[in-house]
Order: C-alpha cells, then sequence, then structure tokens
C-alpha cells in the first residue's frame, strides 16, 4: 500500500518507470504550513476492502498494514491448517502507530467539551501493536506476535527479528514489515518546526531529490509493506513461490543525537559492516543497496561516506533511494523498500534515484540517476535509519 499503487506489482512497476507519488496534502487544509505535500496513499477505500464494520475499528496505520498483509498472504498461499499457523508469527513495525486516531478523538474531544464521547475504540486503534494484533486475529496466526518501534528503522528491525524468530525455530513463518499513517497536523506541524521537510510546495514530483546538491528535506509519506518470511527447506518442499533468500542483517546504534545522524557514520558503517558479516559475504559480493536516502543535507552525506569507507573502489556498486518516488513512510519505509529490494533481485533491474540532477561533491557513489537499470543483482542491502540512532541494514540474495 504506497503512493505509488496499492498492489506490489503496480508499485514495482511505477519505480522502474520512475514516477512520483508526491502531490499536495488533501488530507486536512496544510494551507498555512511551510511543507503543503506529501506522499498520499490514493484510492483508498477501507470500508470497501476491509469492511466497514472492521475498518471503523481500526486507525489507518492498521487498515493500510491489514491489506498489505493479506496480499502478502494470499501470494504466498499459505496452507490452510491449524497446526502451521500455531508456527506462523506476525511482526509489523510502526514508528508512531495510531496517530490518525488521536488526531479525530482529541479534535472531537474539544469540541464537544468532554472526554464522554471518546470512541470505545480508542486505545485499541492508537495501539502501536493494533495492525500485528488484526492480521494475527483474522488469519488464527498463533506464534510470535508483537510490534517494534524504532522510528524509521522500525520496518527494517521488525524483518530482522522476525529473520530471528525462524532462524531460531519459534516459528517457521512470520508476517513482516511496517506500515506508517502520520499525514496529520501535529506531526507535519511537527517536521515542519524542525526544518526537516522539502518546502518544494510549487514541485511536488521533484521534492524528494536524494544525493542531489539541492535537496532540501524529506518528503512525508504513509504506506505499508509487509513480506512473508519462511524457513527454506519448508517453503521449498510446499512449492512455494521464492522471490529471494533473507541472508542476514546488521543492526547497530550512533549513541550520538536524538535526531541528528553521527556525521562520521560510525553507527552506519557497523550496521553494514554487520549485515556483510552476518550473510557471510564480502563487499564485492554486493550489487546494490537500497539506501536510506530520504533528502535531507545531513543523512544523505553520512551514508554515503560511510557507505564508501565500508564498500571502498567498488565499481559495480549501485546505491538508489526509491524515497525519491514513494517519499519517506518513517516506520514503514523498510517495508516498502524491503518490498523494492526484494524484487530488485528478483527481477535483476535496479530502480532509479529520481531528480538526479546535480552531483553533490560530498556524495560521490554511483545512485543510478533518474533511470532504472538492468544488471544482475545477487546480493542486494536495505538500510533503514531511524530517529534515536537506530540503524539497521536487512540483506537478500537469489534464490539457491
Amino acid at each position: 500500500m504506497t503512493p505509488l499503487g496499492n498492489t506490489a506489482p503496480e508499485f514495482w512497476r511505477r519505480l522502474v518507470a520512475g514516477e512520483s507519488g508526491a502531490g499536495p496534502i488533501t488530507v486536512f487544509d496544510a494551507s498555512k504550513f511551510t511543507t503543503r505535500i506529501a506522499a498520499e496513499v490514493k484510492d483508498f477505500d477501507a470500508d470497501a476492502l476491509i469492511g466497514r464494520k472492521e475498518a471503523r475499528r481500526m486507525d489507518r496505520f492498521s487498515q493500510l498494514a491489514f491489506v498489505a498483509s493479506r496480499e502478502a498472504i494470499e501470494d504466498a498461499k499459505l496452507p490452510d491448517d491449524q497446526a502451521f499457523k500455531d508456527r506462523i508469527g506476525v511482526l509489523i513495525g510502526t514508528g508512531i502507530g495510531g496517530i490518525q486516531t488521536f488526531w479525530f478523538e482529541s479534535e472531537k474531544a474539544i469540541q464537544s467539551g468532554t472526554w464522554s464521547k471518546t470512541s470505545p475504540f480508542f486505545i485499541p486503534m492508537l495501539m502501536a501493536n493494533a495492525a500485528t494484533a488484526h492480521v494475527s486475529m483474522t488469519y488464527g496466526f498463533r506464534g510470535p506476535a508483537f510490534s517494534v518501534a524504532s522510528a524509521c528503522a522500525s520496518a527494517n528491525d521488525a524483518l530482522a527479528t522476525a529473520y530471528n524468530r525462524i532462524a531460531s525455530g519459534e516459528a517457521i513463518a512470520m508476517i513482516a514489515g511496517g506500515s506508517e499513517a502520520v499525514i496529520t497536523p501535529m506531526a507535519v506541524g511537527g517536521f515542519c518546526s524542525m526544518k526537516a521537510m522539502t518546502t518544494r510546495n510549487d514541485d511536488p514530483a521533484h521534492a524528494s531529490r536524494p544525493f542531489d546538491s539541492q535537496r532540501d528535506g524529506f518528503l512525508l509519506a504513509e504506506g505499508a509493506g509487509v513480506l512473508v518470511f519462511e524457513e527454506y527447506e519448508h517453503a521449498t518442499a510446499r512449492g512455494a513461490k521464492i522471490y529471494c533468500e533473507v541472508l542476514g542483517f546488521g543492526q547497530s546504534a550512533d549513541a550520538y543525537n536524538i535526531v541528528a545522524p553521527d556525521p562520521e557514520g560510525n553507527g552506519v558503517m557497523l550496521a553494514l559492516r554487520r549485515a556483510l558479516a552476518s550473510a557471510d559475504v564480502t563487499p564485492a559480493d554486493v550489487s546494490y543497496i537500497n539506501a536510506h536516502g530520504t533528502s535531507t543535507p545531513l543523512g544523505d552525506t553520512a551514508e554515503s561516506q560511510a557507505i564508501q569507507k565500508v564498500f571502498g573502489e567498488h565499481p559495480k556498486l549501485a546505491v538508489s533511494s526509491t524515497k525519491s518516488m514513494h517519499g519517506h513512510a518513517l516506520g514503514a519505509a523498510g517495508g516498502l523498500e524491503g518490498v523494492a529490494t526484494v524484487m530488485t533481485v528478483h527481477d535483476d533491474i535496479m530502480p532509479p534515484t529520481i531528480n538526479y540532477e546535480f552531483p553533490d561533491p560530498d556524495c560521490t557513489l554511483d545512485y543510478v540517476p533518474n533511470v532504472a537499470r538492468k544488471a544482475e543483482v545477487k546480493v542486494a542491502f536495505s538500510n533503514s535509519f531511524g530517529f534515536g540512532g537506530h540503524n539497521s541494514v536487512i540483506v537478500f540474495g537469489k534464490v539457491r
């Protein structure tokens, strides 16, 4: 569920085409905000897709996660066997959770002058673990089920944790990813106050421009990206459709600043090196990195230089930021980019970094500028970094 389409195939098609999902904010009147654009999920009718009764008991972030999970589960054709379902877990990360519900209910309480009209579903809609719970309950999955909240690294941390649950034998399969729906006055206002977002309000399609010297901040987005991880031998034995393998992951903390990246990239370098070690691959084995690449002046430089230090003079390494097209979906970012990276490995197509026009002398990698590239990709990294100094890298590889 993305600003570029409400199915995985449509999302991937438009990424490869280099399209932008940006536009004016329609959820509320943003005319008085310094940033008035975002990347919204479009044409989403929760009542039609989920059912009116159930949809009204979910925050938008849970609705998006539920529909994305359903697509992944149906695509995986998981057996309808309760003994198997007892070993399937759900782990959907989010950076903020049910903030739209908080916004709606707070405004209702202010207007009515009393809390007594607050919905009895307010708390279960607000909970960060609500998306996970709805998926688990609907499908009867009784394996490990919880949420991960590590800001913009949430989805990648969910994927890493899902990998661990299967590797340890606690689960045979995991429904994992991330979801976020934060396009609200308070969230936009908060990021505006931080001066973190782009203000190219008159040109939304060109506002997100990672690694470009004219970048001026990130483009806020919403969406959900969910994958099915399954133990390899079990998946092959049942003839499952396998897109790629999850080879490993790397996690670290900057231990530096609550919102600013370590300018030396020490935490990012640790995560990248741990990912290499976990996946048992060398820098030369890695063909592609889906960068965190948010289009912020400090963040893009720190990430680029950290990659450069870890991978050295790697002539065939390509790095792109799909946030140039779908924007920055915060806790869902790793879910969207996980889907993009999986398809990069599966289809041997590297999605571009669009809006790359003016090279930055401090960012010197191959960013797959503006046009997708056909190239063999045996191993790919997906980077996600979050406020608080959380760094998380997932490694995907060709099926054996």
